[in-house]
């Protein structure tokens, strides 16, 4: 083995690593998390850790198979999001609009 090809091996170990250890402290997030918003966030992280572990995989694989996979869960990921933002935002807004529809009646 070459070592370009030895460095390329030791930060991809290194990056999967990483992506481990975030996926253990995601975890913990999602478990404890104080608040609903704190666990809607917690999933949308793991959507991107599925993503990069899945570029890990493909660049020690040398493969490109799993790009369309990583682009669908990235579209995935990001609908999730928006649809999570939308219903927090709708709970949380204020009831103006209710109690002027109140008043008039």
């Amino acid at each position: 083995m070459s070592a370009p090809e030895t460095v390329d091996q030791v930060l991809l170990t290194a990056a999967v690593v990483v992506i481990v250890i975030a996926g253990a402290a995601l975890l913990t997030r999602i478990w404890r998390g104080p608040s609903m918003l704190d666990r809607a966030i917690s999933l949308d992280v793991c959507a991107a850790l599925i993503i990069a572990g899945l570029g890990a995989k493909s660049a020690m694989a040398r493969d490109a198979f799993y790009f369309p996979i990583m682009l669908v869960l990235a579209f995935l990921g990001f609908t999730g999001s928006v649809g999570i933002a939308r219903f927090i935002a709708a709970r949380d807004r204020p009831n103006s609009n209710r109690q002027k529809e109140q008043g008039t009646k």
